[in-house]
């Protein structure tokens, strides 16, 4: 009892009993809903609103806590732009079929939430308008995703008493003391999305924002719920995913685990999973992809000394995580039994929500995680100026301690200079290598570095992936940038190693073509196009073809390996290739 195997097993069991999920229906939902029966006036709401926070699930603000990034030593409370339900502020705007019909599943799927929580057919289409309308309006306010990507545009530190004055419907120095946060300054991102609540929390008549705080109840909660809350949420989310069958319970549940007792769950895995000489493996490959970095910036013919000199320290001040923390999260205030699948689930969210407050105003851990150790990813930090690779990913196709450096230089290598790059992309570049938002360029590299850039918004820009959808090479960019300089820093790491500077054949292939195919493997997938659609709206990475085949058009050992030539589709004009990092 309270060992994190009985935690993160309790947790998966309950959420695997769907006898007594079922039988609840939605009662779980039944105090938050008579608390907005309840409400009456604009303070009614944001009271709601702070109940919601300290369960995470607030709907109008977007509170993060996070490194300040004009001082990257101390944490600060960030206020980012939310209040929608649809992925992206374009869906209310846009007109075109494929649009609509996303559209028209979402306003369904409101008025099914409706009717499944207690009201009529004509009552819940009625909701569903007023919650559309509402939160059109609230799109409007919105930045684009494009926009959202300038960090110095999306910094704006700003008193609590000057939000204050500016957005006196909110009390914000009221609202956060509900939310037990004492703090005096906050990072407002986007300042106009809170001007807009402010006079929307005036204006919109209350009636609209209780649908809109019901729908939202039931968007957030929907997977702990029974079936036809499960349908319900799974009929609209097809419309964005095209996927034909909902993923199978235990599959749904295991995510909840991960999601809810990452740390937990994570200390079983990599127990079970992770071993010692993968650690060491991948700090080989980390150590000899900075090696090959350093002298990539040295050989580099646009770039300024003074600049590499800069370059190169923050290159060499990256924190490298390999596997999981050294430091595990604390469940010791979360409650978990194997009957009670949503209790379980507001514990977990409550210790959650006090962890992360209690860092605001705190000198920021830099041992502290973004990701969960089985987690299949990987991630660059600019104000901890990190790079990350969670156990999750260290496994074939990325990485197999068993197999030759060709396989793991092109596959688990590419990741690492992958995130190694995005220190140095369109915004990491931004930060220096303490992780402050901070321009240490050398004024002329600044400018020939904006003109490579754009090179490669323009190259991607050109890229039919839909019908006339085209991949957005401006939300895209560092992505991009990423995947050409990762591949180019990996494959000069490999070099390094006996294999790469042989030439045997292993299963036919030469070093250099096993090499490429590793790197074409790890990105292999199959996506309905509906899927595809929706991530080209809001996903800054290229669909996955596009993460291959463009970085290896642009990089030049692909071509001896496998004899490209000119009338090839793969073919690049030399002078056309882009060469950054």
């Amino acid at each position: 009892s309270g060992s994190i195997e009985q935690k993160t097993g309790d947790l998966y069991a309950s959420g695997m009993d769907s006898a007594t999920i079922e039988k609840l229906g939605y009662e779980p939902l039944k105090p938050a809903l008579q608390k907005i029966a309840a409400i009456k006036t604009p303070k009614d709401v944001l009271s709601y609103e702070a109940e919601q926070q300290k369960v995470n699930a607030g709907s109008l603000m977007g509170l993060n806590v996070g490194a300040d990034e004009r001082n990257s030593s101390k944490n600060i409370l960030i206020m980012g732009q939310t209040g929608i339900g649809l992925p992206d502020r374009d869906y209310y705007f846009k007109t075109d079929a494929a649009t609509k019909t996303v559209v028209d599943a979402y306003k369904n799927y409101a008025k099914q939430a409706f009717m499944l929580t207690g009201d009529d057919s004509s009552n819940a289409i009625r909701k569903a308008n007023l919650v559309y309308e509402l939160e059109k309006n609230i799109a409007g306010s919105h930045k684009t995703n494009v926009a959202l990507r300038d960090p110095v545009a999306n910094y704006n530190k700003m008193a609590v008493a000057d939000v204050d004055k500016k957005m006196p419907a909110f009390s914000f120095k009221s609202f956060l003391s509900s939310i037990d946060i004492n703090t005096d300054s906050i990072n407002v991102q986007q300042p106009a999305y809170y001007a807009k609540i402010d006079g929307l929390l005036k204006s919109i008549p209350i009636d609209s924002w209780k649908a809109y705080y019901q729908f939202a109840l039931v968007r957030n909660y929907a997977g702990a719920l029974s079936s036809s809350f499960v349908n319900a949420a799974f009929d609209y989310n097809k419309t964005l995913s095209g996927q034909k069958q909902l993923k199978p319970r235990w599959e749904r549940i295991y995510r909840a685990v991960d999601n809810n007792l990452g740390d937990a769950l994570g200390q079983i895995y990599v127990k079970r999973y992770f071993t010692d000489e993968a650690k060491s493996r991948m700090k080989e490959l980390v150590n000899n992809l900075e090696t090959a970095f350093d002298a990539r910036i040295t050989k580099l013919d646009w770039m300024s000394d003074s600049s590499k000199t800069t370059a190169k320290a923050k290159l060499h001040a990256f924190l490298k995580k390999i596997g999981f923390t050294d430091k595990w999260r604390d469940y010791s205030k979360v409650s978990i039994d194997k009957g009670t699948y949503f209790a379980n689930l507001q514990s977990a969210a409550k210790n959650e929500y006090a962890y992360q407050i209690g860092k605001v105003g705190k000198p920021v851990d830099k041992t502290e995680w973004g990701m969960t150790p089985p987690t299949i990813n990987a991630y660059y930090n600019p104000t901890f100026n990190e790079i990350v690779f969670p156990a999750g990913i260290l496994q074939f196709p990325f990485f197999d301690p068993a197999a030759d450096d060709a396989v793991n230089y092109g596959g688990i290598g590419m990741v690492i200079g992958h995130e190694m790059t995005h220190g140095f992309d369109d915004q990491g570049a931004q930060y220096d290598k303490d992780g402050n938002l901070k321009n240490w360029w050398n004024k002329d590299d600044n400018v020939k570095f904006k003109a490579k850039t754009k090179s490669v918004i323009e190259l991607y820009n050109g890229f039919t992936v839909l019908d006339t959808v085209h991949i957005n090479g401006a939300l895209t960019t560092g992505e991009n940038m990423a995947d050409i300089g990762g591949i180019n820093i990996a494959y000069d790491a490999f070099k390094l190693t006996k294999q790469g500077k042989d030439t045997v054949k292993i299963d036919g292939f030469t070093p250099d073509q096993r090499f490429c195919i590793s790197f074409a493997q790890i990105w292999r997938s199959k996506m309905k196009d509906e899927t595809v659609r929706a991530r080209i709206n809001t996903d800054p990475h290229s669909p996955p073809m596009y993460r291959v085949n463009d970085p290896l058009m642009n990089f030049d050992p692909f071509y001896a390996a496998f004899n490209v030539k000119e009338g090839d589709k793969m073919f690049n004009p030399v002078g056309e290739r882009i060469r950054i990092w």
